[in-house]
């Protein structure tokens, strides 16, 4: 199924669980928000837990030291982190970031090729969830890593 992008209303949001609503922006059923237009990543796979977010980089992306802005991994950690929590959440239920930190290990460059980001939730309680997140190259080669605390409320 071909992706859209958009956002989902937050009466719809309100009758899926978390887990049916990550799964639905990684089959293309939901729309992916427009940051991910933007930015060019998709939401690859969501399981319990678990999600993975990918991207090819390209010269749209650089800063000026003509590396992959710092911005585009931190988004990509923030998102999958963020949608892992989210895939343990009961219907009614959403997430928000509190506070994140990443730790970038190697330049990323459109020669890198694919990149994957895969967040997976450490512990989610009834208030607060958190998650670790790494981004690696198609050779497996960890290129940054962080870490999420996300607050859990109703929507």
């Amino acid at each position: 199924m071909d992706k859209n992008y958009g956002t989902v209303s937050a009466e719809q949001q309100r009758q899926l669980s978390g887990l049916e609503f990550v799964r639905g922006l990684a089959t293309g059923e939901l729309p992916l928000n427009t940051i991910a237009r933007t930015l060019g990543y998709d939401v690859a796979h969501a399981e319990s837990g678990r999600v993975v977010v990918s991207m090819q980089p390209t010269d749209d992306h650089l800063n000026p030291a003509g590396t992959v802005h710092g911005g585009l991994t931190a988004t990509l950690l923030d998102s999958c982190m963020g949608l892992a929590v989210q895939t343990m959440l009961d219907k009614g239920i959403s997430q928000t970031t509190l506070e994140f930190k990443i730790s970038l290990l190697r330049p990323i460059t459109p020669q890198t090729g694919l990149i994957t980001a895969e967040g997976k939730v450490l512990n989610c309680g009834r208030r607060i969830g958190t998650a670790e997140g790494r981004v690696v190259d198609a050779h497996g080669r960890l290129l940054a890593h962080g870490t999420t605390t996300c607050l859990i409320f109703p929507n």
